[in-house]
């Protein structure tokens, strides 16, 4: 089933040069995708897949859209401002409990008035399913919102015909599933974050999902069975250091390189990790770094 996004910034996206960076990684190309320069409640790329989730929930005729996520979840501040935007109600259910003082992103869902229940140790998708109105799932990730992505790899071929690889942080999986389904995996390296258990078995799951709703016309690679595409894809694992919520040396210092070389300003949680990642791997050819966004995050 075909669903139409809901307009929630403008597109396309900018792709920048970043000629001080790549002399300084030794690339010999090096681009940036500003998907952090999507307008919406801050930018980031949480709002290419809003746009398919929110269209979901418009059509369900929903009044009010629920979402889970970490207290500075990015998913979670432009899922409150683009219910603002559409004129819902939105509820955010986090994990842990309030602290002491409401900083960054919570400051922002604040601002954007959703309502925020903490979840304290109950599993976030129990609590979730007992709040009034349409749920958005993790990191508003599903088959249908991973469009979003194949929309963004189809603005990258307009803007970069013959790229070679994107370097994307690969979190709740579904912008790495988008990007793969229309660059193919042999040009896309996902950066793990160590939100997901398997992050492997949730991309190659997605993809299968969107090839089976598209019947075979979505992705070049349709039709293989998913411990194929499972194997065929790339994941660089070696970033994750001692979890989720931690920050690495390496992480430290790619975020460090990057604003002092482009003066522009990475998180640590994935854009850092994704940075870090391209470091280490030295991608050859013309080489795109997808900027996820994530700023408010740097601000706690």
């Amino acid at each position: 089933m075909t669903i139409k996004p809901v307009p929630l910034a403008t597109w396309p996206t900018p792709l920048e040069p970043a000629m001080r960076l790549a002399g300084a990684i030794g690339l010999e190309q090096l681009w940036v995708k500003r998907d952090d320069l999507t307008g919406l409640g801050g930018g980031g790329n949480k709002v290419r897949k809003l746009q398919y989730t929110c269209a979901q929930a418009v059509k369900a005729g929903a009044t009010g859209v629920v979402t889970t996520g970490a207290p500075q979840s990015n998913h979670a501040r432009l899922t409150a401002a683009a219910a603002a935007r559409l004129g819902l109600s939105c509820t955010l259910v986090l994990a842990g409990t309030a602290p002491e003082a409401m900083r960054g992103n919570l400051l922002l869902d604040e601002l954007a008035g959703a309502r925020i229940v903490w979840a304290g140790t109950d599993p976030l998708a129990e609590v979730a399913a007992a709040q009034d109105g349409y749920v958005i799932p993790f990191g508003g990730t599903n088959a249908v919102s991973a469009q979003g992505y194949v929309d963004c790899a189809k603005e990258l071929l307009t803007q970069l015909p013959d790229l070679d690889t994107v370097v994307v942080a690969l979190g709740s999986g579904g912008t790495m599933a988008g990007l793969v389904a229309q660059l193919g995996p042999e040009r896309v390296l996902g950066v793990d974050v160590g939100a997901l258990p398997d992050p492997r078995a949730t991309v190659a799951g997605l993809l299968n999902e969107m090839w089976a709703a598209a019947e075979g016309g979505m992705w070049a690679a349709g039709g293989t069975e998913l411990g194929a595409v499972s194997e065929s894809l790339r994941i660089d694992s070696t970033q994750v250091g001692a979890g989720y919520a931690t920050v690495t040396e390496p992480v430290r210092a790619a975020m460090t390189l990057v604003a002092r070389t482009e003066g522009i300003f990475l998180d640590p949680t994935y854009t850092g990790r994704a940075m870090a990642g391209l470091r280490a791997a030295k991608p050859r050819g013309k080489v795109v770094f997808l900027h996820t966004g994530g700023l408010p995050r740097l601000l706690v």
